[in-house]
């Protein structure tokens, strides 16, 4: 696709602007992500699991101050095993206690590790746990209590508290797992937000930028880019062009700059795109390497484009080789004066070629 002079000086700063675009579109995807972690932060107690509130046993359970499902860190003295326990998948996850609480019996659910997997009673203990509502699974508890102590059930009801404690750690890997991948995505996410932000603002300082510091001056390089450019460049497709100095990539994937005297190999490789057995189209990706181990990588081009930017490169740079084979990766090799760590990739590279 060609572009005439008068388009290109429509945008004195075509880099920088098209810099600016990529960032801003984004911004979306963290900016969803970021409000998925708010509806979960409303949706389950994750602050309660990370910041439990400090009571005293005897504290009142109940009222505004506690929700169905808040999170306390409590010691509790004198807990007695009920000989129960609760399952999952056929395992033992939980084991119930019961202990004094303000002249009533409370319910304690502790995990394996805690107790040591059923101790007859301990003295002192010192939990992370949920405030929770009576539920199927209590009242099926307090059903066989009453049995084993030949009571009935709301006799019983009337010696329990309200409430019960469940320890955190009864559900300790996958909560422990939540929590840290929770936490995770959301530092990736604010910080990852933010630096967008920052670079949709300031092109100057964004990755493709400063990717120039490699080879020399990044500031009065894409200067100098953008004002070759902004004239008219040597060669252009619809995303790749060439300057008299550069060779500059802007696309949905992002943008590129590489001066042509840093670049010392091209090559291309096909990649067929089908469904099952369905054939749909083929596809070309152009590969640039360049000195001080400077990498670039752009897709989904259409094979004139690409042989039309290799054909000019080699005439602008006859230093620079052309076409995948061993010797340019041996070549390559010796000029980087290093190990490309590579080699599964190249003979793949070698048997679809």
């Amino acid at each position: 696709m060609d572009f005439s002079e008068d388009q290109f000086q429509i945008s004195k700063h075509y880099i920088t602007d098209s810099i600016r675009k990529v960032y801003k579109k984004r911004l979306t995807l963290p900016i969803l992500v970021l409000f998925l972690l708010i509806v979960l932060w409303a949706a389950f107690p994750i602050r309660t699991l990370m910041f439990p509130r400090t009571i005293q046993q005897g504290d009142k359970l109940t009222g505004h101050k506690f929700s169905q499902q808040s999170g306390i860190s409590v010691t509790i003295d004198h807990l007695y095993f009920t000989g129960y326990t609760s399952s999952m998948f056929g395992r033992s996850n939980g084991y119930y206690y019961y202990t004094t609480w303000n002249d009533k019996c409370l319910i304690v659910l502790l995990s394996p590790s805690t107790c040591q997997e059923g101790l007859s009673s301990m003295d002192h203990v010192t939990i992370h746990a949920n405030i929770r509502k009576p539920g199927r699974s209590y009242d099926q508890l307090l059903f066989q209590l009453s049995k084993d102590l030949n009571w009935t059930t709301d006799g019983l009801l009337e010696q329990m508290d309200a409430t019960y404690l469940e320890e955190f750690s009864v559900k300790g890997f996958s909560t422990f797992s939540f929590l840290l991948l929770y936490l995770g995505v959301a530092a990736y996410t604010i910080v990852y937000l933010l630096l967008c932000i920052l670079w949709s603002f300031f092109p100057q300082i964004s990755p493709p930028v400063l990717a120039l510091h490699k080879f020399g001056n990044p500031k009065q390089m894409l200067a100098m880019a953008e004002e070759e450019l902004s004239t008219l460049p040597q060669l252009a497709t619809e995303d790749m062009f060439i300057t008299e100095h550069y060779f500059i990539e802007i696309s949905a994937n992002g943008v590129a700059i590489v001066p042509i005297q840093e670049i010392i190999w091209v090559y291309k490789h096909s990649t067929l795109h089908k469904f099952l057995w369905y054939h749909f189209i083929i596809s070309y990706t152009l590969h640039i390497t360049g000195n001080h181990h400077f990498y670039l990588r752009c897709p989904k081009n259409i094979k004139s484009d690409i042989d039309g930017i290799m054909d000019y490169l080699a005439e602008a740079n006859h230093n620079i080789l052309v076409g995948f084979n061993e010797e340019n990766r041996l070549k390559v090799q010796e000029i980087q004066n290093h190990s490309l760590h590579l080699e599964g990739f190249f003979n793949f590279l070698k048997k679809h070629i």
